[in-house]
């Protein structure tokens, strides 16, 4: 008999730990976010959310307001869709709320890196240095001169007419700004002398490869860092990752001329931090998709929407005409390509404002922490809720400031100049009377701020300006509808379209 209780003892202990582990016991505290488990245990409502966050998260925010908790997947997500309450949430120190938790779990899964302790402040500094300031300076130099390479290279040679070409927007606006910056940041083919015009044809065809391989690998990407990969994509993913171990590893890139002072510094680094050879050629397959996942598609959008709007369209290209002008250059048969500096860039506000508008509409990530302490948060309207130790808060600003219509009128459209006055000055937005920081997030905030965020904007506005300097551009059909988004990749960055477009481009001259 003593044997028998023992046995149903551990039976129910089990059960308990069991049904606690799923959650069933989770409650709401009086100074707690409204609690919603779902009625799926330890699921909860990640299928839902897996399918379209954004009409999951506008469900859950009309049906409890602006934070709360949901259970998905197991663990316990309280979502803050306040404008007024991101600044306390990004700059909380880590002890109370880490994003290293969340990003290293990440990166592990679908770049097979495991970071060092030092990983994150090598980035940054690495970043800041090249980046940024006279840094950036050399690196708009890199990539315009690759952008030259890749789309003016036969414009000059007589094998160029007038004449329509025509192309899918999307994959030709992809192609062409990854293979740019990916050459700009990890090097071009050797070459001596007279064997220049053969090394610059190697780079087109090796990069071209490479575009291909990685644009199997982004398509796989959002199951994988959920984690749902069917078996024969994983096995396709795992292929995958070990291809660009091999063509990036660091034993190729140093055989590169002109590697940037990006990836050979952080690599220098690394390995002084003992990090072996193996890990950092998976830390440069990270640094590729950082870096060129979603330049190209924004890059799309910005196109497609000032070809679908006129008066955009030609705003921005008089914009970009007339700094062209100021430089003392001239698209025409004959003259050397055009040579676009970081300070030609700098005096583009309507080109900034087009980029800016289109990133609203389009960039969607979401800002995870793990809660390490409980914490007190106080909403814009006075109300102070506690968040957990163990779970994690997140905000999606697509949905709670870029496509608010208190914040942005219209949220729906594109509005070429909303960011900017008509003095060519940044505009300032507000909720309620009151001004915000926080209007506009594509790169993030606080801790998990893109690094790269200015050479991303170098890189796209480098691509818009050459395209609008070089050729004329249409839409295959004009009475095309703008396609919709992939809700599958909700959270990574910008968003891709359900399909592609048609459109024409010739050149101008």
């Amino acid at each position: 008999m003593a044997l028998g209780v023992i046995l149903l003892c551990t039976l129910i202990a089990s059960l308990l730990g069991g049904l606690y582990l799923l959650g069933a016991f989770r409650r709401r505290r009086p100074d707690e976010p409204p609690l919603d488990k779902g009625s799926i245990p330890w699921l909860g409502y990640v299928l839902e959310f897996r399918k379209d966050s954004s009409e999951f998260l506008k469900r859950m925010q009309r049906k409890h307001g602006d934070i709360f908790t949901v259970l998905l997947g197991g663990y316990y997500f309280t979502f803050v869709m306040d404008p007024f309450c991101f600044a306390a949430i990004v700059k909380e120190s880590r002890s109370k709320l880490d994003f290293r938790t969340f990003a290293v779990k990440l990166v592990l899964q679908v770049f097979g890196y495991k970071p060092v302790e030092a990983t994150r402040s090598i980035i940054h500094t690495s970043s800041a240095k090249h980046l940024m300031g006279d840094g950036l300076t050399v690196m708009t130099q890199a990539t315009m001169e690759n952008f030259q390479k890749l789309m003016l290279f036969n414009l000059s040679s007589g094998e160029e007419k007038r004449v329509w070409q025509e192309d899918n927007l999307f994959r030709y606006c992809y192609n062409t700004v990854f293979r740019a910056g990916y050459l700009a940041l990890y090097g071009t083919e050797p070459h001596h002398g007279a064997h220049k015009e053969k090394a610059d044809e190697q780079d087109r065809i090796h990069s071209n490869q490479l575009f291909h391989e990685f644009r199997k690998y982004d398509r796989l990407f959002p199951q994988l860092a959920y984690a749902v990969l069917p078996p024969k994509d994983k096995i396709e993913a795992e292929r995958l990752k070990r291809l660009f171990w091999s063509m990036l590893s660091v034993k190729k890139s140093w055989q590169k001329d002109n590697i940037s002072g990006w990836i050979s510094d952080q690599d220098k680094i690394l390995a002084e931090n003992g990090v072996p050879e193996y890990m950092r050629d998976r830390f440069m397959f990270m640094l590729l998709w950082a870096s060129q996942g979603n330049t190209g598609p924004t890059a799309f959008w910005l196109l497609l929407y000032l070809m679908k709007h006129p008066e955009a369209m030609k705003a921005v290209k008089g914009e970009v005409d007339k700094v062209l002008r100021e430089s003392g250059q001239e698209v025409k048969p004959g003259s050397p390509p055009i040579n676009i500096t970081r300070d030609m860039l700098n005096q583009t506000p309507l080109l900034d404002s087009a980029l800016e508008e289109t990133l609203r509409l389009v960039a969607a990530p979401i800002l995870v922490r793990a809660v390490l302490q409980d914490i007190s948060l106080k909403t814009s309207s006075g109300t102070e809720y506690t968040l957990r130790r163990g779970d994690r808060v997140a905000l999606f600003p697509h949905l709670s400031v870029q496509m608010n219509p208190e914040i942005h009128p219209e949220p729906h459209e594109f509005k070429y100049d909303r960011f900017v006055n008509p003095d060519g000055t940044k505009k300032d937005f507000y909720k309620n009377g009151k001004r915000l920081k926080y209007f506009n997030m594509p790169w993030g905030a606080g801790v998990s701020i893109c690094p790269g965020r200015f050479f991303a904007a170098v890189e796209m506005k480098l691509f818009v300006f050459l395209m609008l300097s070089h050729y004329e551009l249409e839409l295959v059909n004009g009475e095309e509808e703008i396609p919709a988004i992939d809700v599958s990749r909700w959270g990574f960055g910008t968003m891709q379209p359900v399909r592609d477009v048609r459109f024409r481009y010739r050149p101008c001259f």
